[in-house]
């Protein structure tokens, strides 16, 4: 398992991050244990029946990583029998939570539509040629592809769900993309691989925060990953409320929402496009739409507060929207259930316990120094 990783060490190797080849091999091999979960013989076994099959090299594909749908096509189709084997093989892997990916005319449509997602962030952060990013808590590397695809000279994902680490193995071995890797690890592991200096151009963090019980220490640790003046790109849930169902703010009704007291002031004055929720931060007692560990969703003032608390300046607010049963629901790659199970049948704007719907922010930051 290990050698499949190599490709991305040797890229490490040649670039200012070659301080992490030792430490990321000895902890991926760490954690590929079979004693870490029960069904990784499976997942291994899918890889090994993709690496069986007879497909097309990915050098002699198109890579797509560009559009909504990421993934690879030869010029000449599969056969329909090889094509059902490779089906068989990617459905070994379920559930696919992000995507969409096409692969050899085969579509994951995943749980998740990350591609609406990536079409919030694209145009507002710093653009991506050249530079370093590093995705914590990156699925199956969905979002990675897609800065590969942005010009991003190498994307380190880590997340510690060891299903997908396989599902990007299963991606990377059919498109082909040596400078991307997903390794096994979480934020935790975070403070001895940056202890150096923070090499990281731009750093995605994206559905994590409201599942760590100290969130500044979380973003104080992705801080510490990125050199001074890099990009922090934060997505999470808030308790403010758009005025819509899916709303994007403008820049002027978006940026009180960092700042309590220039918030009030602009309530006062005109009636707010986006305004905050009397609860801040909302603290489950329980689960929040079923999610285990949710340990608080803060207001988006409340959230700007805490970013600057770990350190980072020239905050922006960039989108601000509800989470649709479009964007987030079951299909035939992820059978569970989804959001539309999460949301009171009665009321669609509470969750199944009583709590407001996922309303989820986008913000950018800077390092400070």
């Amino acid at each position: 398992m290990l050698q499949r990783f190599e490709p991305f060490l040797d890229v490490l190797r040649a670039s200012a991050l070659a301080d992490w080849v030792n430490p990321l091999r000895r902890l991926t091999l760490e954690r590929l244990q079979p004693a870490r979960h029960g069904d990784l013989g499976d997942w291994v076994e899918a890889l090994e029946r993709l690496s069986a099959l007879c497909l097309p090299d990915p050098c002699e594909s198109s890579r797509v990583l560009d559009q909504p749908c990421v993934g690879v096509a030869a010029e000449q189709p599969l056969s329909p029998a090889v094509s059902v084997q490779l089906r068989q093989v990617l459905e070994q892997l379920h559930p696919w939570r992000k995507g969409p990916c096409c692969l050899h005319g085969i579509e994951i449509d995943a749980e998740w539509r990350s591609d609406w997602k990536w079409a919030r962030l694209a145009d507002a952060i710093a653009p991506l040629p050249g530079r370093r990013v590093l995705d914590v808590g990156c699925g199956n590397g969905y979002y990675g592809m897609r800065a590969l695809g942005a010009g991003a000279d190498l994307v380190l994902g880590i997340d510690p769900t060891l299903r997908f680490v396989l599902q990007f193995l299963a991606l990377e071995q059919l498109i082909g993309a040596e400078r991307l890797a997903v390794f096994p690890l979480a934020d935790d592991d975070l403070p001895s691989l940056c202890a150096a200096g923070g090499q990281f151009d731009t750093l995605f963090s994206m559905g994590v925060l409201y599942h760590r019980r100290d969130p500044i220490q979380h973003l104080a640790r992705l801080r510490d990953c990125l050199r001074p003046r890099g990009e922090l790109v934060l997505e999470t849930l808030v308790v403010d409320r758009p005025s819509g169902e899916s709303i994007v703010c403008e820049p002027s009704a978006c940026e009180p929402l960092l700042d309590q007291d220039a918030d009030q002031r602009v309530r006062e004055s005109r009636p707010p496009v986006c305004g905050p929720a009397n609860a801040d931060p909302l603290i489950p007692a329980g689960r929040y739409a079923r999610m285990r560990n949710v340990h608080a969703i803060p207001s988006v003032a409340t959230l700007g507060d805490w970013i600057r608390a770990a350190g980072y300046q020239d905050l922006q607010l960039v989108d601000l929207s509800r989470t649709t049963i479009q964007e987030q629901r079951a299909t035939p790659w992820m059978r569970f259930q989804s959001l539309a199970d999460f949301l009171d049948p009665n009321d669609p704007s509470l969750t199944i316990e009583g709590h407001p719907a996922p309303v989820r922010a986008l913000l950018l930051a800077q390092r400070a120094g």
